[in-house]
């Protein structure tokens, strides 16, 4: 628009006519909308031109002189004028249409709509103006409301928003409190991290505070579980110490030929292994290898030795088997002293024979013991029924053992320690009988 007397380019149909019809249904904030005719339909309704070019609007307080005319007739005047009024209706109706689908600020349209207003009455525009002012006043009033409608969104969404951090802050500090789940709890922080730059519109005082707690339960957090791994990191090293001590042990020992003792401090060295604890994990691997190496070797040499004696144990079993069958057919009911001196001689070559595999052992000497039991219970059968007797069988029992003793004595002081140990186990046998003879006199 220029000043008064300034000869202005006309506007063409398409500049004048509005984006959005000021009465349409789409584009109105309210119902209550007043609608407000164009004045380039019909401008002489709305103002006039002069005699000298004065352009002059008709309001309800009188004509107002708007500008100046002199490019062409009248007419021409009147509709440039009536089409800058339509230009301002097109403002109101993209004021309205931006209010109703909420597609801008609304305290922005405001600030529109109010400027729209207070320059109405200046305006160099021959139209409506009473109409348009009541529409920009509807227009104003619509905007006003929507600024509050905004204003309580915002706060609500705020709020929202402040809750949202506010339980973020206080799931990290109950992470940093007492979660032992070191990995899982890191992850979920690090989740918070993503979830807090997502929410928006928390204002800046209280998002610093609450990420400020956020960031000191994240710092607890962090310290507690380097303490925990630094301190696990201690013991593993304390533990690898330990198993090196055990592996070297385990090495030194595994030549020994003293199986049943080896064999025992092996188990006592898996016991103490387990509750070293864990070393670092390639330093434990690595030890352990080296300690199942040396018990394998340990435990394979056993067997070996074992089954090479097994091997040569099982003649003895043979043997053995045969006494047996012998010892079983003793009777000693029909004669006692008889199968008593023919189980002696059976016992003084069970001895000889020496040892047989360790899975016989039980089964042989059950059976050896068997017979001992069932002379022995003959024998005490005939001590009860011939007492006159029993005095001198004490004494000559007494004999016996002084002489398998003495006979025990003699042999190991020569360095013959089978016959030492045959001797002993005689001597161990007629003191049982010795004893079961004084039994009988004391009792008798």
């Amino acid at each position: 628009m220029k000043a008064a007397g300034k000869e202005e380019p006309a506007m063409t149909d398409q500049q004048t006519t509005p984006v959005v019809a000021a009465g349409s249904e789409n584009t109105r904030p309210a119902s209550t909308t007043p609608a407000v005719p164009q004045a380039s339909r019909e401008p002489s309704r709305w103002g006039r031109v002069d005699a000298d070019g004065t352009v002059f609007v008709t309001s309800a307080g009188g004509e107002r002189a708007v500008g100046s005319w002199q490019a062409g007739d009248a007419a021409e005047g009147l509709a440039h004028y009536a089409r800058r009024f339509d230009d301002l209706l097109t403002e109101a109706s993209l004021l309205e249409a931006r209010l109703a689908s909420k597609a801008g600020d609304p305290k922005q349209s405001l600030t529109s709509a109010r400027q729209l207003r207070e320059g109405l009455d200046d305006a160099a525009v021959v139209g409506d103006l009473a109409a348009l002012a009541v529409r920009l006043d509807h227009l104003i009033q619509v905007a006003e409301q929507a600024v509050g409608v905004a204003k309580q969104e915002r706060e609500e969404a705020r709020s929202s928003a402040t809750a949202r951090k506010q339980a973020l802050a206080e799931e990290a500090e109950q992470i940093a409190a007492d979660s032992t789940q070191w990995k899982p709890a890191g992850d979920r922080l690090r989740a918070i991290v993503d979830e807090w730059k997502e929410i928006r519109g928390v204002d800046r005082k209280t998002d610093e505070q609450l990420w400020r707690r956020f960031a000191k339960a994240r710092d607890a957090f962090n310290r507690r579980r380097g303490a925990h791994f630094a301190d696990l990191d201690r013991q593993r090293l304390v533990a690898k110490a330990r198993k090196q001590e055990l592996v070297d042990e385990a090495e030194r020992i595994a030549d020994s030929s003293e199986w049943a003792d080896t064999a025992a401090r092996y188990r006592d060295l898996m016991a103490e292994w387990k509750a070293a604890g864990r070393a670092p994990k390639d330093a434990d691997e690595s030890l352990w290898q080296r300690f199942r190496g040396a018990q394998d070797k340990f435990f394979a040499r056993r067997s070996a030795t074992f089954e090479e004696r097994d091997a040569e144990f099982a003649v003895n079993a043979e043997e053995k088997e045969k006494l047996l069958v012998e010892a079983e057919q003793l009777d000693p009911a029909a004669n006692l002293d008889a199968a008593r001196s023919q189980l002696q001689r059976i016992q003084e070559r069970w001895d000889e024979i020496g040892k047989v595999p360790r899975d016989r052992i039980r089964e042989l000497e059950g059976r050896l013991r068997a017979v001992e039991e069932r002379v022995r219970d003959a024998s005490d059968a005939r001590w009860r029924r011939t007492d006159p007797e029993a005095e001198a069988r004490v004494a000559q029992f007494r004999e016996r053992v002084e002489q398998f003793e003495a006979q025990a004595a003699k042999a190991r002081a020569a360095g013959n320690r089978r016959k030492a140990e045959q001797a002993e186990a005689q001597a161990a046998q007629w003191r049982e009988w010795l004893t079961t003879a004084e039994h009988a006199l004391a009792t008798r």
